[in-house]
């Protein structure tokens, strides 16, 4: 003879309607505490749920739950704040090194056209590098 199929540890919800859940609400209380069974309570001749009587470990979950993510967004959006002022002054750091960089070359090309000679074909291939670094 088979041994018959375990019970699984969460059965589907069940669903009271609010007179049923009255007389017996020790009853419904003592099953969801020892078996993490879920009774979901209606209204008299409305199938729609308006409660449930849950085990207090998932009430505390989902209470939980809800903390934890307010908690989370909190943080989130604390970093996000933070990583945005980085960025912005990362990037008029750059800004100004770029400018200061960018005046450097300048007064260096200016410096090398006094000084070569007209059509130096080295000036000219550097001159060249220079203009694709800069579009780049």
């Amino acid at each position: 003879m088979a041994a018959p199929a375990l019970a699984d540890r969460s059965p589907q919800p069940r669903a009271l309607p609010l007179r049923e859940v009255r007389t017996r609400l020790t009853q419904l209380v003592s099953l969801a505490e020892l078996t993490d069974t879920v009774t979901v309570v209606t209204r008299d001749g409305d199938p729609r749920p308006v409660a449930a009587i849950v085990p207090a470990a998932a009430a505390r979950t989902a209470a939980q739950a809800r903390v934890d993510a307010d908690r989370i967004a909190a943080i989130s959006a604390g970093w996000s704040r933070r990583l945005e002022e980085l960025h912005r002054q990362s990037s008029r750091r750059h800004a100004a090194e770029l400018r200061a960089l960018t005046d450097a070359l300048a007064e260096v090309w200016a410096e090398l056209d006094r000084r070569a000679p007209a059509g130096d074909p080295a000036l000219a291939r550097l001159r060249a590098a220079h203009t694709d670094l800069l579009r780049g």
